[in-house]
């Protein structure tokens, strides 16, 4: 450790003060006081050898502290100083943002570029209801599905219709239909591409 003068005071109320203070507000100035204090009233007891050992561990317990206070300080120097970067910087942002004429959206709202072809275009809402919309629509066809296997397995008899005819008939009628539509679809298609049947 340093050479310090030596304190000519005796009362000590300011050298407990040391002592009284928290541990994360001590200076290295408020070491030296609490050393003072404890080699003062090490001196009281004599010069038993017990005494000296244990003086000479408290010298170095103190030489810790004062260490640790220096390294604590320093950092509490350090985040100071940053502390004070990061306001001169927010207030630059800032007058920057009103020169700038920049809205402030808050922390619920975003930009959406509308030129971005991968921009969002539904809203939450509209995505869920299309989404159970098209589950029904695929649990009805997978119904539809297993029911048409049992009519073809001959599980289940053929329904007449209610223009009196059976189902199986029915059937090929709309058959016929869809074959008469897949044309009618083809040439809509085929005249859309250019191609003329």
């Amino acid at each position: 450790m340093e050479d310090h003068p030596v304190r000519e005071e005796e009362d000590g109320e300011e050298d407990e003060g040391a002592l009284a203070k928290s541990p994360l507000q001590l200076t290295t100035d408020d070491v030296y006081d609490i050393s003072y204090v404890v080699g003062r009233e090490l001196m009281a007891l004599g010069s038993d050898p017990r005494v000296t050992r244990l003086q000479f561990k408290i010298v170095r317990v103190m030489e810790m502290l004062e260490t640790l206070v220096n390294e604590g300080s320093l950092a509490v120097e350090e985040l100071r100083m940053e502390r004070d970067n990061l306001k001169q910087e927010v207030e630059g942002l800032r007058k920057a943002g009103v020169s700038g004429a920049q809205v402030n959206l808050g922390p619920d709202k975003m930009v959406v570029d509308l030129t971005d072809p991968n921009r969002p275009r539904f809203t939450l809402q509209e995505l869920r209801e299309v989404l159970q919309e098209r589950n029904k629509l695929k649990s009805q066809l997978l119904l539809v599905q297993e029911e048409l296997q049992c009519y073809r397995s001959g599980l289940l008899p053929p329904r007449e219709t209610p223009g009196g005819r059976r189902e199986k008939d029915a059937v090929v009628a709309m058959g016929n239909g869809e074959k008469e539509e897949r044309t009618i679809m083809k040439k809509l298609f085929s005249f859309r591409s250019g191609k003329h049947t």
